[in-house]
């Protein structure tokens, strides 16, 4: 059991290993060897320990007290091998590249003096992306500036080789797991404002229509005018928060704004289903319990989203142009269609609900209907939107899991011939690589290692499943942690029928809106139509350990 967890603090000593302490030895996990432990600690203590003129021993503040929800996390991270600590030789790396972060370079076109800004979450510290948003004629000129980790992540290095090994940052609710040191991911590589940093920049042009109609790719030097968050910037947009952006940044926020509107509206007239989600998080509260709550992205995360899926397009569209040249390897993420037979039984679920509750409720798919456009004609407030929601979860579960390929291929989730990740290069292997290749592509040089790229893929579709693994089970403890204190409460909460099989019906709450089965053997013989409001409480656990949750 996890009675303490110490995360370290100083830096500028190379952090050595994560040990539990038993009987005063510190016992490594990770690396599976003993090594002794210098310092006072109770037995069962798990730290993160340093090693400094030979003595390992514990450094920094504690960061999970004992029964914490936090302290169960770190044993998730732990349980799948993941390590929050780095080598020795990836810290002298980054501790390195802090004494001379060569954003200096006289190579580096100066972009200083535009307006730059980063929209992130409010608790960000890693900040991949900033953007700039100017009117150009009837269109736009989008800058949309990149964080340069593969200047500071070059091949051959043990920070690459520590970032493959990674595959990517992972992230658990209040805590993550870094792929690079965060001396850089949160410091000299994150685009923070009011210094100068690297950046690969995306000067793209927009025609009125929002299509993008040309792209160059230049690295440069940039210095971000502000640390901006969506709800503030949503605020100020509404007109609820004017003085929260004055002078350039406002006139770019406000272009933002037309920019984001005309990619939505471009999106649609190519038949891109938008789905409307409500977003559930699941977060620590001061007590480091686990807290839920969700809601609907706002506009600006959406007009965010829309330039990063932008220039993920562009720049895989520029590599697939460069395959001719043999040092050109790109790496696509590739998203199929839904199978047709899929389709084919969603549609006929549709076809019975509405004959049984009436023809707004039916898909024209014969007629030329787009998915899309039934889905935005259905009724999204209001007691129909209990329906609305569930016939967009079955849309949702036509669809098959993207992934990333040496070989271009479409993608269907952002209506795209080619796509691919570089927004993301602090957090993902293929990131980093993908960057390396279009430095690579415009330059005209480069080595072609069709074995480092076969790793890079495997590594990025390792790394997506074991995030999506470890989300399930953190959000899973959360949930345990809700239903129990429901139970202890004899709380009723209301919820929609989403779909169910022969065995469950699954429903999500409306607050927070999490997913919950409810088994047939305790619904004496109820039945429950797709769209249905639906009251539940927990009433225990079965047999099998599962939660039992009964309609009130």
């Amino acid at each position: 059991m996890i009675t303490e967890v110490y995360s370290s603090r100083v830096m500028r000593y190379p952090t050595r290993f994560l040990a539990e302490v038993v009987d005063g030895a510190a016992v490594d996990p990770l690396r599976e060897r003993s090594l002794p432990f210098a310092g006072d600690a109770p037995d069962g203590t798990w730290l993160v320990a340093q090693e400094v003129r030979g003595a390992a021993h514990a450094e920094g503040e504690p960061l999970a007290r004992p029964g914490t929800a936090l302290a169960d996390l770190v044993r998730l991270a732990v349980d799948h091998g993941l390590d929050p600590v780095f080598s020795d030789a990836v810290e002298r790396e980054a501790l390195a590249w802090t004494e001379d972060p060569r954003a200096d370079e006289p190579t580096l076109a100066d972009l200083r003096e535009l307006p730059f800004v980063t929209i992130d979450n409010v608790d960000s510290r890693d900040l991949d992306q900033a953007l700039l948003v100017e009117r150009a004629g009837r269109g736009h000129r989008v800058r949309y500036a990149i964080a340069d980790a593969s200047f500071y992540v070059p091949r051959g290095s043990a920070l690459f080789a520590d970032a493959l090994r990674r595959g990517a940052s992972y992230y658990l609710p209040g805590w993550m797991v870094p792929m690079l040191p965060r001396t850089l991911s949160e410091g000299i590589v994150s685009l923070n404002p009011r210094v100068d940093r690297r950046a690969l920049v995306f000067d793209m042009q927009l025609d009125a229509s929002g299509a993008c109609t040309s792209t160059d790719i230049v690295r440069a030097r940039i210095r971000s005018q502000a640390k901006l968050d969506y709800d503030g910037v949503q605020r100020f947009l509404d007109g609820d928060a004017p003085d929260y952006a004055t002078g350039e940044v406002a006139e770019v926020l406000r272009r933002l704004r037309e920019v984001g509107e005309r990619r939505i509206a471009h999106a649609a007239a190519r038949d891109v289903v938008r789905y409307r989600r409500r977003v559930v998080e699941v977060g620590l509260d001061d007590r480091k319990s686990f807290v839920l709550f969700g809601g609907l992205r706002n506009d600006v995360e959406r007009y965010g989203e829309q330039l990063s899926l932008l220039c993920n397009a562009e720049g895989a569209r520029l590599l697939r142009e460069g395959e001719r040249a043999p040092h050109v390897q790109p790496i696509y993420r590739v998203h199929p269609p839904p199978p047709e037979d899929r389709v084919a039984r969603f549609a006929e679920e549709l076809d019975a609900i509405a004959d049984a509750r009436g023809d707004r409720w039916r898909w024209k798919r014969a007629g030329g209907q787009s998915l899309a456009a039934y889905l935005a004609a259905l009724p999204w407030e209001g007691e129909d939107a209990r329906l609305t929601r569930a016939i967009q979860r079955q849309a949702i579960m036509t669809n098959v899991r993207s992934t990333f390929r040496g070989e271009p291929g479409a993608h269907h989730g952002v209506g795209a011939e080619v796509y691919a990740r570089f927004s993301a290069p602090m957090r993902e292997i293929v990131g980093v690589f993908l960057h390396g290749e279009l430095v690579e592509h415009v330059r005209g040089l480069g080595e072609r290692n069709e074995d480092l790229a076969e790793e890079i893929i495997e590594a990025a579709n390792e790394s997506r499943n074991l995030q999506r693994t470890l989300t399930a089970k953190a959000d899973r403890l959360a949930l345990d942690a809700l239903l129990a204190r429901d139970q202890a409460s004899g709380a009723v909460r209301r919820g929609t029928v989403m779909g169910s099989t022969k065995g469950k019906v699954y429903v999500t709450l409306d607050e927070p809106p999490v997913e919950v089965k409810l088994y047939r053997r305790h619904l004496g013989g109820r039945a429950f139509e797709l769209g249905d409001a639906i009251d539940v409480r927990v009433t225990g656990r079965d047999d099998r350990d599962r939660w039992v949750l009964e309609p009130a």
